[in-house]
Parts: C-alpha cells; structure tokens; sequence
C-alpha cells in the first residue's frame, strides 16, 4: 500500500502567515525522529512511503502519490503527524483537509481532535462519564474568583499540547502571574485546576470498538522537587524522573485504570490510538487529567514502551496502527 506521512515541521507553505502560531518551546526542540521512524516501520511493513508536509501543498503532493483508482477510490492512506502550524485547534487542520479531499487516515477525526484540543469540553466529556477529573475552573485575567478551589494548584493553557505553560502554583500571587503569563503568552484562556497529589499513570490505547489497552506506565518522580510533567520533564533528562513499564499496580487498581481510559477514549470521540493520562491520589482514587488523541509515538515514547511491555515491536506496532484505521474504513485488514 502507498502511505504517505504526514508531518508539521516547517511553518513556511501557508499564504499568509496569521494567527496564533505553533508555540516555541521554552528550550529548542530535542530531536525527535518520529516521522523517519514510522517512515521505516511502515516500509519494514511492505509499504511504499512518502513524508510530506501538512500545509497548503499537501493536496498536490498526495494526488501525484496516491491518485483515485479507476473507480475513483483511493489508493493510498495518510498516517497523520501532522499538529498544525498556525491558527486555532490546529490538530484539526491537516484532518479536516483529508475528509475534504476523500483520503483515509490514521487517527482521530477533526471532531474527535477538537474535542481532545479543548481541555474544558473534554473534561466535561469525561464528568458526562460518571469519572473523576480535578477540580477546576477557567480563568482569563488572574484576578476573577476560583471559588472553591484548594492550593496548589496546576495552570496551563486551555488548548495547548506537549506540556506547553504548565505550572504548579502555591498562592494568589503566583496564580495571579501564571494565568496572565498564558493569556499573554498563547492568547488563549487559562484552565486552572486542583493539583492531585500522588502516581502519575499513562495508559496507552489501541483500536476501535474494545480498544486494547496496552501495559500501564508510571512516571516515577522520585525526590524531584516538582512532581509534574513539565515540557522539560518530557523532553529534557530530568534527574529523579524515571519511566516504569509495566507500572507495579494492584490488579483490581489497573483493571479501573483500564476501564476509566476506554471510557474516556469514547467520551472524547477517539479512534485507532490515544493516551489517557492520570493520577492516582494517596487514598486510591484515580483522576483523569487529560487524553491526547494524537501521542508521541516516537521509539522512546511512552506509548512504544508500553507496546514493547505487550510484546510487540515497533514496526510491528506501527503496522497495526495503520491496519487498525485501514480496517476502520474498509472492513479488513491491510495485507
């Protein structure tokens, strides 16, 4: 099969460049690799590949590589990448095109990432689902009331990835400063919630229907001092942070753990793949912080770790990634 990559690392093939930009992260990007890596998974696989770019040239790129058949059905496939460059919920941009121009792809569908891109609807989603999630509210100046909410507390944007603006806050002033800093910084609203003490567990979802859920992973924080996934705990070597995978959790625990990611996977509208992110507090009680529909699937990602803890390599990972979409469209497998 012709499947071509899809990525997002050149801001330039826009026309205009308008509106709130991909932001900069506070340190320059580690290497990543991803794309190269699934590139070569998926030709391991048998597939013919091509890596493109999720811009305005990417209707072309893929009518010259994966052309309608003669009866006018696609031939080829996208693995989406691609988190947008400019604009508003910009995870939504590249599979929005792909629906417009008739192409299948991997992932979570433009409803499904605008769900997952608004931390606000998404935990309203997850409450709709009878599970547990912080405390919080939303804040647009630093000064508005947060009502019953209890210090510390954790600031970050309302529709920012990757860690982006997160913070631990003790007091109004530091609150104060945090939810002003994100509103001047990503134009956008700050969502403040009540920071839970306790394991930070990422459960990593794969399939449709009865999705399966691979082993659970821990983030150990040790005796680090901040005990959250900042973006330089996730892309930087933080000393006292450690990855544990599988995660050592009672089986009555990680059977609830399992059944809360799977229910939030469906309340979010997510489809092939997704990582749910929670915290477990002192007296045993889950909370779900977030769910990303499009994780790191990096060879170093949590996610790889946890199929490598299933028993399945990376290539063999990705290839079922792609026939899990594949089967989504078309009802069978893709070999």
């Amino acid at each position: 099969m012709r499947v071509a990559i899809v990525r997002n690392i050149d801001s330039t093939g826009v026309i205009n460049q308008f509106g709130q930009p991909y932001p900069q992260p506070p340190q320059p990007w580690p290497p990543s690799g991803t794309a190269e890596s699934v590139l070569s998974a998926l030709h391991e696989g048998g597939h013919e590949t091509l890596l493109c770019e999720g811009d305005k040239g990417l209707f072309a790129t893929l009518e010259g590589f994966i052309p309608p058949d003669p009866d006018g059905r696609p031939s080829g496939f996208v693995f989406n990448l691609a988190e947008g460059i400019q604009g508003e919920y910009r995870f939504t941009h590249v599979p929005a095109m792909l629906e417009m121009a008739g192409v299948p792809y991997t992932g979570s569908s433009p409803l499904g990432h605008g769900l997952m891109d608004d931390k606000v609807i998404s935990k309203t989603l997850i409450r709709s689902r009878g599970l547990a999630t912080p405390n919080y509210c939303v804040m647009r100046r630093g000064t508005e009331s947060t009502g019953d909410l209890r210090f510390p507390m954790i600031v970050k944007p309302r529709h920012e990835d990757n860690s982006f603006g997160l913070q631990l806050v003790h007091n109004p002033a530091q609150l104060k400063q945090a939810v002003e800093g994100i509103v001047t910084r990503y134009a956008q609203d700050a969502l403040v919630e009540e920071y839970v003490e306790g394991r930070e567990i990422h459960v990593a979802l794969l399939g449709n229907g009865e999705p399966e859920v691979l082993p659970l992973v821990e983030h150990d924080f040790g005796d680090h001092e901040t005990r959250i996934m900042t973006w330089e705990a996730k892309y930087t070597t933080v000393a006292g942070l450690a990855t544990i995978c599988p995660a050592q959790i009672g089986s009555r625990l990680a059977r609830e753990l399992q059944e809360i990611s799977v229910e939030t996977f469906r309340a979010c509208q997510c489809r092939d793949y997704a990582r749910v992110d929670l915290r477990i507090d002192r007296s045993g009680q889950p909370f779900v912080l977030e769910i990303n529909a499009m994780p790191s699937i990096g060879e170093g990602s949590a996610y790889a770790m946890a199929a490598r803890a299933a028993g399945r390599s990376y290539s063999s990972l990705i290839n079922r990634l792609l026939e899990v979409a594949h089967t989504r469209y078309f009802g069978i497998g893709n070999s």
